[in-house]
């Protein structure tokens, strides 16, 4: 059964095809927060936000939320104080707001219901009163290829300062929906609209299928007198007292685990079994105080060739954990330099034996590679992301060469183990663990010893298209 079943089921149950259409507002349906402010955050810290466009948003957005003017008026307001600035700077700062901020913001059941229209073969778009520079990034990040918004004028590159009416806003959307409609062949009585917002109540009511999500007072009392279906996530935006306190004992947990990896280390005599000891304890306790309920697919496959170099897609800061409660033994990592610069865990993971490298010199890190290799020889198995370094979002990043070329040197296969909905948990740059249910694929051993150089390029290629097939990514 797939995770998100009961939320995804109306859809895997119901009709297929493309005639069927599911729209989604963007802010507080599909993200947790307002892609606006992040946006205008990520101007001003930069310096790119000029004080007559400081002003003009403040005061634009007081007369708004007072009532005085209406969201056309708002967006006009605001719209001037880019006459005569490029468009690729907006495309540029929208790129940036959507990985360092709005991506850890999806909520991961709207990425479900997404991902389900689409199996459904159902026409999927974006709908927002949001700018496009605020829609498209998240929209290509999660296939999604319609996107209805508010248009701003440009001519050669550059902001006239004029926005195309009608704006994609109450009665808007609706207006948008329909000609989208027309253009796809779509069957409105048959779709679906998402939104948390009352004043989208036109399309709401142009749809078959209206679907509040997160619904503010209004809608919510709208959609009951109307007997509407509503949901509402809280897997992200404000974090719970629950959550904090869960959080809170998952750091605590290291301490307990490291007690008991000393007392067997003391009691028999070896450092290798306190490792050994700390790292499974802290795996177990850990992802069990955090609400975290490990699926595992393949389990044999971690103990069927020891050693082994273990490969995984790097998603999250959690993925560590994950790893120490899977091979629970005998292994040890590499990680980059920063992490050796951490007060906490800087030493514990190199009391461990992980190897850092210096991503900043290529030279180096090939060279800082050696202890891994010798380590491996030893019989200890090796933790590594061929990504080398964390994705935002559910994306699988380019493998590089390190991993592969550390296990035909030392001549031990590799297992590769694909996370999925890590990021449910515990987001890029998050600092509160959410509960959630993460599975884990362990594929079959790769033999190695036969590899060659001239031929590494296609090996890995055929490792990364496994994983691209069970995250169901293109």
């Amino acid at each position: 059964m797939p995770l998100h079943a009961r939320l995804t089921r109306e859809i895997r149950e119901g009709p297929t095809g493309s005639k069927i259409g599911a729209f989604f507002d963007l802010d507080q349906t599909l993200l947790a927060g307002f892609s606006a402010t992040a946006f205008v955050r990520e101007r001003l810290v930069t310096g790119n936000m000029s004080p007559r466009e400081l002003s003009t948003t403040f005061y634009g957005a007081l007369s708004f939320a007072l009532g005085r003017t209406g969201f056309s008026a708002l967006m006009a307001a605001t719209t001037a104080a880019y006459r005569g600035l490029a468009e690729s700077m907006l495309e540029e700062v929208g790129e940036e707001v959507f990985v360092k901020h709005l991506a850890r913001q999806i909520y991961p059941e709207a990425r479900a219901l997404v991902q389900a229209h689409q199996e459904a073969g159902h026409t999927v778009a974006i709908i927002s009163s949001a700018t496009r520079y605020q829609a498209e990034p998240l929209a290509r990040d999660m296939g999604i290829e319609h996107v209805l918004c508010t248009e701003l004028e440009v001519r050669d590159g550059v902001f006239t300062g004029e926005v195309i009416r009608p704006t994609c806003y109450g009665e808007g959307k609706a207006i948008a929906a329909r000609s989208l409609a027309a253009r796809e062949g779509l069957d409105l009585d048959e779709s679906y609209f998402y939104t948390d917002s009352h004043e989208d109540l036109p399309l709401l009511e142009a749809v078959g299928r209206p679907r509040p999500l997160n619904p503010n007072r209004q809608l919510a009392q709208i959609a009951k007198e109307r007997q509407w279906p509503v949901r509402r996530f809280s897997s992200r935006g404000r974090p719970g007292v629950a959550d904090i306190v869960r959080t809170g004992l998952t750091y605590a947990s290291l301490v307990p685990s490291m007690w008991a990896g000393a007392a067997a280390g003391l009691v028999n005599g070896s450092y290798r079994e306190a490792l050994n000891v700390s790292g499974a304890v802290w795996g177990d306790l850990a992802t069990s105080l955090a609400g975290i309920d490990l699926r595992v697919e393949g389990e044999e496959h971690l103990w069927s060739h020891r050693p082994a170099v273990f490969i995984f897609n790097h998603q999250s800061a959690l993925d560590a954990i994950l790893m120490m409660k899977l091979v629970r033994r005998d292994v040890t990592g590499v990680g980059k330099m920063e992490l050796k610069r951490n007060p906490i865990f800087g030493p514990i993971f190199s009391a461990a034996g992980v190897v850092f490298i210096d991503r900043s010199n290529s030279s180096r890190a090939i060279e800082a590679l050696k202890p891994a290799v010798d380590a491996l020889k030893e019989g200890r198995s090796l933790v590594i992301a061929p990504e080398g370094t964390r994705s935002p979002t559910p994306r699988l990043g380019r493998f590089k060469k390190g991993a592969f070329h550390m296990a035909m040197q030392a001549g031990v296969p590799i297992v590769p183990v694909v996370f999925r909905n890590v990021l449910d948990a515990f987001p890029k740059d998050a600092t509160i663990v959410r509960p959630a249910t993460i599975e884990a694929v362990v594929l079959p051993p790769v033999e190695t010893r036969d590899w060659k150089v001239e031929t590494l390029d296609e090996e890995i290629a055929a490792i990364r298209d496994r994983y691209l097939e069970i995250l169901h990514q293109p």
